[in-house]
């Protein structure tokens, strides 16, 4: 009988989860009311914020392939917990913010610190799991920070419908004490010891220039955050879609990320096997651009529908979405994970996660206007254009693996958990 749970066995694993669950709670309580606490505590206005947040999570993107690379040299146990520590005391500074310039001073370190600490991240689950168990540690931490996030933005909601100063102030501190939380936790994960420095020298003319000059590895990766707009599209565009053009009622949209949230903690690890080298993770990720595809006529037939099909409608393209979401997330894992040098892959996570995140920056506003401005044929457009991205991804990772030299030195012992350098 399979496993039910979305935890791990005891071990290394475990105490990456916990500190994950710990983290993504806070993620959830700030994703829920942060935005609410700096327009109605504070006193910004929604434009404001929304610019500041804006400005702050591009200039966030530039830490990206800095503290991948630290992390290629440094215990990543080790620089994650500090880099958590912290983004404490940066979330615990929103406590002072009064003004949009303070505002500025606190969102901008504060975005440099978690863009940084996603790579880094990478890095780290890439030594817990291994070369052949990374992929499966990467579809289990995403598994359980869905949970985290959900228990997270059901807590906001109790200083939501409180709606007083100090009811924000202690969903700030709330975040604040994730951080730390989650920082401790990840102590209990074994450090994770650096390769010798003979095997960087010899990997070291694998990449001249870093990944930013490694047209090959940035094409795959521009193809899966094209595809991880995924994300955009079913957070943003959806919920307006549904209460705009579907005709639902606002619950719905609680409804619809529900089935997400619910299918992710099922699904995330079963449908992330075999994504664990680069030919099969292409294969994984041109499924994932045609189920994706499948579903935008779902979603576009919702607005000729009465209010109940519709409604339905919406929960099974919703479903078929979070399928080809899941496909998309672990076979991107797999590829920046095995087309990246061995003693580089914290870098190249970073790289990875700049693509990811301009995707996101620049989908917010181009999504939202091909969708809801261009009605069922924007839909169309953007099933398209997944399907065509999808289709790409095989001949794509061929060409990255063809550019790759024959490895030297002596490789790992497969399955045993290695830290880059």
């Amino acid at each position: 009988m399979g496993r039910v749970s979305p935890f791990p066995p005891p071990g290394p694993l475990r105490a990456l989860a916990l500190a994950t669950l710990a983290n993504t709670v806070g993620t959830g309580l700030w994703l829920a009311g942060g935005a609410l606490y700096l327009t109605r505590d504070v006193g910004l206005s929604p434009t404001s914020v929304g610019a500041g947040l804006t400005v702050a999570g591009l200039v966030g993107l530039t830490a990206s392939v800095p503290l991948g690379g630290l992390a290629d040299r440094w215990d990543p146990r080790t620089l994650r917990a500090a880099l958590q520590v912290c983004q404490a005391f940066a979330a615990a500074a929103y406590l002072l913010v009064d003004s949009l310039a303070m505002f500025l001073v606190v969102a901008v370190p504060e975005a440099l610190l978690s863009a940084g600490n996603l790579a880094v991240r990478a890095a780290l689950v890439a030594a817990v799991g291994g070369p052949t168990g990374r992929v499966h540690a990467f579809a289990t931490l995403r598994a359980v920070a869905n949970l985290g996030i959900t228990a997270g933005t059901a807590l906001a909601g109790i200083a939501l419908a409180v709606d007083t100063h100090r009811a924000y102030q202690v969903l700030v501190v709330g975040n604040v004490a994730t951080y730390l939380l989650s920082a401790a936790l990840l102590l209990r994960v074994p450090r994770q010891a650096a390769r010798a420095g003979g095997a960087r020298r010899a990997d070291g003319a694998i990449r001249r220039g870093g990944p930013l000059r490694d047209g090959r590895f940035l094409a795959v990766s521009g193809a899966s955050a094209v595809l991880g707009t995924h994300l955009t599209v079913l957070t943003l565009v959806v919920p307006l879609w549904t209460v705009g053009r579907a005709g639902a009622p606002p619950p719905v949209v609680s409804a619809v990320l529900l089935i997400n949230t619910l299918l992710t903690v099922l699904l995330a690890v079963r449908l992330s096997r075999g994504a664990d080298t680069a030919a099969p993770a292409a294969r994984k990720l041109r499924r994932a651009g045609l189920v994706l595809a499948a579903a935008t006529p779902l979603y576009a037939a919702t607005a000729g529908l009465p209010v109940l099909p519709a409604v339905g409608l919406l929960l099974v393209a919703t479903a078929v979405w979070t399928v080809g979401d899941l496909w998309q997330g672990a076979a991107g894992a797999g590829l920046a994970y095995d087309l990246a040098p061995p003693h580089a892959v914290g870098a190249y996570q970073g790289a990875d996660g700049l693509l990811a995140g301009l995707a996101q920056a620049l989908g917010r506003g181009l999504l939202t206007l091909l969708v809801l401005g261009g009605g069922a044929a924007g839909w169309l457009v953007l099933g398209a254009l997944f399907a065509a991205v999808g289709l790409t991804a095989p001949a794509l990772a061929r060409r990255a693996v063809a550019s790759r030299p024959a490895p030297t030195g002596e490789p790992a012992a497969a399955g045993q958990p290695v830290a880059p350098v």
